[in-house]
This record gives structure tokens, sequence and C-alpha cells, in this order.
């Protein structure tokens, strides 16, 4: 163990082991909320506002919808393979305490597939698909191991502002990662697109150190993986009627599967819908999204502390009521001043809805399970994560084109996850059930 984590050696003179603990513990803060800030240029670049343009109108081309049906594809297909092994592998980490070492490999997956993009160009469809399935997976499947620490480096009280305060630095993140990206392409690589991948596999790779460096080690276990990979199997059918049994659990991950997948698929579609539907060039696509990672961190610091002072289910709703209306709003919106407002506005609650949910989860869920059940979380985002883009891709197609009847689509998944959560108490309110 490193001195850092406590070696056994006494402390400092006037020190406490209490205030060492402390200093440690603040320290493991510090490092989860930058890997937030290190792993956010990834889908600000990757599935917001560079590759999907580029895969839609360059590596795939043509019209008619074919590159949406594609692009949503590849989505569909990346997180549903992250849905399916998501518990399994969440049930291994908690049983062989290998919860860092999962997180390094899946980390290293998704930059291997980020520097094969790299090679692809126009044409090279199926390329271009494969690389970002592989690179998507990384990063989706990394977050479950992620997320689990949350419960372990903060106490309940304090969960609602440290995961605001992730997600506040993670756009922050996001927004640097999109400066960079302009810089690349304007001045230093103005007919090149491929060294913006590589510096998401940078901005990635260093400042995702601090994480690996002074989050909890690995606490290792008896268990082989082995072991563990047919005690998660057989687990995973306990661990589903285990949730169907915690009734609030239960009714707040039904309401997520749905809330999420609008919100999730309204991120991987946004700068296409900017530049197909609006008439944004790439450049201001890129400026539209930085604008909005401004106005997301904004949103996630401002709420991060009345997360734990109101209730995640009161932030929840406010933020889902205004993601409705601004979905309804964009049907008819003409205007490209007026969208450019509503995304800023919607920008607002992206980082409190992520916030709050990752934080109403770690009230719900047994102790010493945290990372089982956030697996479980991923498989309800990641397996509605499956019908959203799939949803808008096949919408766009049938109406050759248009993309309005998809925003309808993606409302309505919004609204319905509204209205169930209407069904689930708030813990910090309630006092559980």
């Amino acid at each position: 163990m490193s001195e850092e984590a406590g070696s056994g050696s006494p402390p400092p003179a006037g020190r406490t082991e209490r205030d060492e603990a402390e200093t440690t513990r603040r320290r493991q803060v510090r490092s989860w909320v930058m890997f937030d800030f290190a792993n956010s240029i990834y889908p600000a670049v990757m599935t917001t506002a560079v590759f999907p343009v580029f895969y839609v109108s360059t590596v795939v081309g043509g019209e008619g919808g074919e590159g949406e049906l594609w692009w949503g594809s590849a989505v569909s297909l990346s997180v549903l393979m992250v849905a399916l092994s998501a518990p399994l592998l969440g049930g291994i980490a908690d049983r062989c305490g290998l919860r860092k070492r999962f997180l390094a490999v899946y980390v290293a997956v998704c930059l291997v597939g980020v520097s094969l993009l790299t090679t692809v160009g126009p044409g090279m469809v199926f390329a271009g698909f494969a690389f970002f399935v592989v690179a998507n997976i990384g990063f989706e499947g990394g977050l479950v191991f992620y997320n689990a620490y949350l419960s372990d480096i903060t106490p309940p009280e304090e969960r609602g502002a440290v995961s605001g305060y992730g997600f506040g630095w993670g756009y922050l993140g996001s927004a640097l990662g999109l400066i960079l990206a302009l810089v690349f392409l304007q001045a230093l690589f103005v007919d090149q697109i491929e060294p913006v991948w590589l510096l998401v596999v940078g901005f990635f790779l260093v400042f995702s150190i601090p994480a690996f460096r002074h989050l909890p080690p690995d606490r290792g276990s008896d268990v082989s993986v082995g072991e563990a990979a047919v005690l998660g199997t057989r687990g995973f059918l306990a661990t589903l009627r285990e949730v169907w049994a915690l009734r609030d659990l239960r009714r707040f991950l039904t309401s997520y599967f749905f809330y999420i997948d609008g919100i999730n698929t309204v991120i991987v579609m946004a700068a296409v819908i900017a530049t197909e539907t609006f008439g944004f060039n790439q450049t201001e696509a890129i400026i539209l999204f930085l604008v909005v990672q401004f106005s997301a961190m904004a949103g996630a610091l401002t709420l991060a502390k009345p997360t734990d002072r109101l209730g995640p289910r009161r932030i929840l709703t406010g933020v889902l009521i205004m993601w409705v209306v601004a979905g309804v709003a964009a049907y008819f919106v003409q205007s490209t001043a007026v969208f450019y407002g509503l995304a800023v506005v919607a920008g607002l609650g992206l980082g409190s809805v992520q916030s709050a949910s990752r934080a109403y989860l770690t009230l719900l869920i047994p102790q010493g399970r945290e990372a089982e059940m956030f697996g479980f979380y991923a498989f309800c985002g990641k397996t509605s994560s499956v019908l959203g883009p799939v949803l808008f891709g096949w919408a766009t197609f049938l109406a050759a084109g248009n993309q309005r009847p998809g925003f309808l689509v993606l409302t309505a998944l919004m609204l319905t996850g509204l209205l169930l959560l209407r069904r689930v108490p708030d813990p910090l309110v309630h006092g559980g059930s």
C-alpha cells in the first residue's frame, strides 16, 4: 500500500490518524473528480460534436438518413454490449476486488479504438463503425467501475455534491477538449481531422493518471476470476430478483430507463441535428457545443448542493420538465438563433440530471453491493440507450432524412420517465422505504 493510502507509519506530529484518513479521502475525491475531467473529452469530441458529423457526412455520405441510421446503429450496438456485460463484470469486480484493474482495461480499450479511427476515411463505413464500437465499449464500460467508487470515498450526505462536482469539472474537460479540437481543425491541421482523435487519446490518458494513483487500491480476494464469473452469472438473476423486490430501486430504474434514453440519444445525435436540420457547419457545431458545455457545467455546479438539500427527486423532476418543453419546442423551431438558445437552456440541466441520478442510486442500493448495482444501473441505462438511437435513425430514414419526427420520439421517452419518477420517494426527504 502506498504511503498516501496509509502504510502503517506513524502520522506526523500534530496530526491524528483521523486527520490522515480525511486527507487521504479528500485526495481520492479530487482524483475521482479529475477522472471525470479526463474522460469527458471523449463524449464531447467522439460522440457529440466532431466524429458524428465526420462519420455521417464524410465517411458514409449521401442523403436520405442513411448516415443517421449507420451512426445510430453503431451507438446502439456498443451500448448493448456494455449493457449485457456490465452486471457480470460488476459482480466479478466486487467479489475479486479488481475494480481498478477493470477500469484500467476499459480505458485502454477505449484509447485503442480511438487511435484506430485515425485510419478511417471516406467510404470506410464498416471500419469506422467497428472501431467506434470498440472505443465506445471501452468508454461506457469503464464508467461502471468509475461510478462505483463514489460510495467508497464519500458518505451518503455528500454524494450529491461530489457527484455534481464530478460532472461540473467533466464539462470543463469537455469544453477544453472542444477548444483544442477547434485549434487543431482551424490552425494546425486545417485539411486533416485525424489528429483530433489523437488529441482525445492524449488528453484522456494524461489526466486520468491521478485516479489510477490515488483511488482506493484493489483489495484482493481469495475468489478467482473464474469462480467469480460463475458466481456472477448465477448471481445476476438473484440481483434481478433483489432489485425487483426493492420497490423504490425498481421504480427508479424503470423511470431512469426511459428518461436517460431520450437524453443520451439527444447527446449522440446533437451535432448531426445541428448540421443537417439547422444548417450549422462543423466549426459552428463545435462552438455551439462548447457553449453548451459551459452551461452544463454551470448547471451541475449550481445544483450540486441543492441535490443534497432538496433531494435528487425534486431536482430531476424540474430538469426533466425543462427538457420535455425544449424537445417539443425544437420540433417547431425554424430559426437557428432560437435553436441555439434551446440548446443552451437544455445544457443547464444536462449535468444535473446525470449527477442527481447517480447520487439517487447510491441512496437506494444495499451497502457493499456498489459495483454490482452500478453494473445493473449501467444495464438499465445502456439497454435503454439501444432503443433511442435506433428509433431516431429509423424515424429520420422513414421520413426521407427529415429529423423532426425523431425529436418527438425522444421527447416522448423523457416524458415517460418523468411521469414514472413521480412514483419514487426521495430517501433524503422521506427516509426511504
